[in-house]
């Protein structure tokens, strides 16, 4: 049904105030919150009409009324003002800008960020490498016990990863190394590298005189690498929301929200309710949760999602404005625009400098 804009003004106002105080709304509460003067038989009957289009519904019988699920999804849809003050987009980012970060520091700050700006738990999911194919590995000797290994796949996705040796490796045994992975493992698949890893241990054993602590370090390296980056921060919030005060339902939840394919079964289920907003932004409705999510793209195409969750009453106006500014920096620093990218120079003077691999690490970065 088409509401007027009688009922738009008392439906948005009753989401409003119940997202603050999580308390059912009544008709004189809302006398006192309208800027129009109204009569409190006159807004019953605009609550009783709004209830039996779904978009409110009762607690208990003498109670207010509070926002259905079908009603969160009418106001974003229809009701929902987004806004973000010019000094917070900078902030965000002025935060990516500064220093050159991975992608993992990336997906990290991300999640931090917007769990301390939202009051909510957020969920930060990487791009999936794991398609990809190693195109050249570069070695930067820090010191005897450390290094920096440097990775490029086939799309330009560049990652660094410290390597700190339980003992000291020689710069030969840097070398030989270096060049054993990049004559032996280009055009592998990322998913595939451990076993091809397995197959090359012989040979590092021949040729290497710490092949075991090369051998443990690498193996760990492209494991993480192929990993899909996931950050939850902000756990802790979800106790402080009164629709999460069952102990075992939250203690579910925090096992939900640290398991990656837990995750993403959680959030694909065929019951729940999706909702797009925008070109970037989803809502998703998990029977009493929400999930807004936003999409990110890195430079060599590969994409990424933020995510808030929290309760069906949660701030969506700010919690979407703040995920569609967060994605739009991420882009902007790490996206398809940025050819050649941060991280290209990065891996290019460290390679130039004293590294080991030859110069061909030169790729388009993805912050990684």
């Amino acid at each position: 049904m088409e509401l007027t804009q009688r009922q738009k003004l008392i439906f948005r106002t009753i989401v409003e105030r119940f997202t603050c105080t999580a308390e059912p709304v009544g008709s004189k509460a809302l006398m006192e919150l309208l800027d129009h003067p109204l009569s409190s038989a006159t807004i019953r009957n605009e609550m009783a009409v709004l209830e039996r289009a779904g978009l409110l519904e009762k607690t208990h019988i003498s109670s207010g009324r509070i926002p259905s699920r079908r009603g969160y999804r009418y106001y974003v849809e229809n009701l929902m003002e987004t806004s973000l003050p010019a000094t917070v987009r900078t902030t965000l980012r002025d935060i990516f800008m500064e220093r050159q970060y991975t992608l993992e520091e990336v997906v990290r700050i991300a999640s931090d960020v917007l769990s301390e700006m939202t009051s909510l738990t957020s969920i930060v999911l990487g791009p999936d490498a794991s398609g990809q194919r190693l195109q050249h590995v570069a070695m930067v000797p820090l010191s005897g016990d450390s290094a920096v290994a440097l990775f490029v796949t086939d799309t330009g996705h560049t990652e660094n990863k410290l390597f700190r040796f339980e003992q000291d490796v020689s710069l030969p045994d840097l070398t030989t190394c270096t060049d054993l992975l990049n004559s032996h493992l280009k055009g592998i698949r990322l998913e595939d590298i451990a076993g091809h890893l397995e197959e090359l241990r012989p040979l590092m054993a021949a040729k290497l005189a710490r092949s075991e602590v090369l051998y443990e370090a690498f193996a760990a390296a492209f494991m993480n690498f192929a990993a899909e980056k996931m950050a939850v921060s902000g756990r802790s919030n979800m106790l402080a929301q009164p629709e999460f005060s069952d102990v075992n339902r939250v203690r579910k939840l925090m096992k939900i929200l640290e398991d990656s394919d837990l995750f993403n079964a959680w959030t694909h289920q065929s019951t729940n309710i999706a909702v797009p907003i925008g070109g970037r932004n989803e809502l998703i409705q998990i029977g009493d949760c929400s999930v807004v999510t936003a999409k990110f793209r890195t430079c060599d195409e590969e994409e990424g999602r933020l995510m808030v969750v929290g309760p069906n009453r949660m701030p969506y106006a700010r919690v979407i404005a703040l995920t569609d500014a967060m994605s739009g920096v991420i882009e902007e620093i790490f996206g398809t625009d940025k050819k050649g990218g941060r991280q290209d120079e990065q891996t290019q003077e460290a390679a130039a400098g004293n590294g080991t691999g030859g110069n061909e690490t030169g790729g388009r970065g993805s912050g990684g």
